[in-house]
């Protein structure tokens, strides 16, 4: 039975940091039924620059229903839905749920035991909370662009986008306590989660890196201030012909020396202690890129392993899903994509022994609207044809 069998989701969620935590969760079992609004649907469907794409890797193993909420009908079966559901969850702007009359307040009025999560860039409360938030904001305002970039450039934007996914992954933690918690007390809760305040959660080494404590900025150091925990280039001079090295012990220095083929470098006055090692990080770092240029990324990354010096090659977003490890663990999986048939798609990272879920295609824009009503609510075909015409669903 997949771990969270029986939890029953409302997800009112759009773009990632919402959809992020609902698919995690369905992940582990969870039936989330994503409610859309008629027409586009969620906007990371595909709107302007968004493709469609996008969609398709935040909203697997869901549901699809259409419910016209502007409407007072539409509405209405949103909250007799309600009832038969744990947990309800909504990332919409400041003040959307207020004019939609469905806040905190009118869900729960409709099912008392219920789990009502929110997520809004800066919270419900403070100077900020009118504002609206999408990644590259939440990671402004948490203080991860003043560390990424070069100590003389400007800051730069990170690849990940750990401002909304990585809020949603809190997210799916607090909606499970919630859930544990409900199953022993019987009552659900409020939960609030600010963006800004989850993205220091994945800030705080770097912030413990600076001086004092607040009296001094952590600094940008670019790929890093020390040789012996830095990128270097590799043999092929591609955009991401680089290995990682981290050999950030004496022994882990000792192992890259013998990786390298020059041991007597550990023995070197200049390099024998870390105090050295920093101060003369130039020619170290000299000395390594030698040696890695002379071969390919993953050549490197075996002469690591083989002494046992930890590093790896700079996958680029299109080697994760051919990786030969990735695709032996069977993480890469298969599934059907409207437009481009078969293709692979990154799997779950937390594997649980007795729970296990098979990965599934994003669903159809309210292909499961009419299954929901009829199971839910007992509406009959005539009932539900009649919504339609009156477009309150699609």
């Amino acid at each position: 039975m997949p771990a969270l069998d029986g939890l029953r989701i409302l997800d009112m969620t759009q773009y990632e940091a919402g959809p992020s935590a609902t698919q995690a969760l369905a992940w582990f079992g969870a039936d989330v039924v994503k409610v859309e609004p008629p027409g586009a649907g969620d906007p990371a469907r595909g709107i302007d620059n968004v493709p469609r794409d996008y969609f398709m890797y935040w909203n697997c193993n869901k549901r699809s229903m259409v419910l016209d909420l502007t409407t007072d009908e539409g509405r209405d079966l949103l909250l007799a839905l309600a009832p038969h559901f744990d947990v309800f969850v909504e990332n919409y702007g400041p003040g959307v749920v207020g004019k939609l009359n469905i806040d905190y307040d009118a869900v729960k009025a409709a099912n008392p035991a219920i789990i009502y999560a929110s997520v809004k860039g800066y919270g419900l409360s403070g100077p900020y909370s009118n504002r609206k938030c999408f990644d590259g904001v939440a990671q402004a305002t948490a203080g991860a662009l003043s560390t990424t970039g070069y100590a003389d450039g400007e800051p730069l934007l990170p690849g990940p986008t750990t401002g909304d996914s990585g809020t949603g992954v809190q997210l799916a933690l607090a909606i499970v306590s919630a859930y544990v918690q409900k199953l022993r007390t019987g009552e659900g809760q409020r939960i609030e989660v600010s963006m800004q305040e989850a993205m220091t959660y994945y800030m705080r080494t770097r912030i413990s890196m600076a001086p004092g404590w607040g009296e001094t900025a952590a600094p940008r150091s670019g790929n890093g201030p020390l040789a012996v925990n830095n990128l270097y280039p590799t043999a092929g001079g591609g955009p991401n012909d680089y290995v990682m090295i981290m050999a950030v012990t004496p022994k882990m220095f000792a192992d890259l020396t013998r990786a390298m083929g020059r041991p007597e470098l550990a023995e070197d006055p200049r390099f024998a202690h870390n105090r050295g090692r920093v101060d003369n990080t130039a020619e170290l770092a000299a000395e390594i890129t030698a040696w890695t240029t002379q071969f390919s990324k993953y050549e490197i990354a075996e002469k690591l392993e083989a002494t046992g010096v930890p590093g790896g090659p700079v996958l680029d977003t299109a080697d994760l899903l051919s990786d030969p490890h990735l695709v032996e663990r069977n993480f890469v999986k298969k599934i059907d994509h409207p437009e481009h048939g078969e293709v692979p798609m990154l799997g779950w990272a937390p594997r649980l022994s007795a729970s296990e879920v098979e990965l599934e295609a994003a669903p159809d824009l309210g292909a499961h609207t009419e299954e929901v009503l009829a199971a839910d609510l007992g509406l009959d075909a005539a009932a539900i044809a009649g919504l339609k015409e009156r477009a309150v669903i699609g």
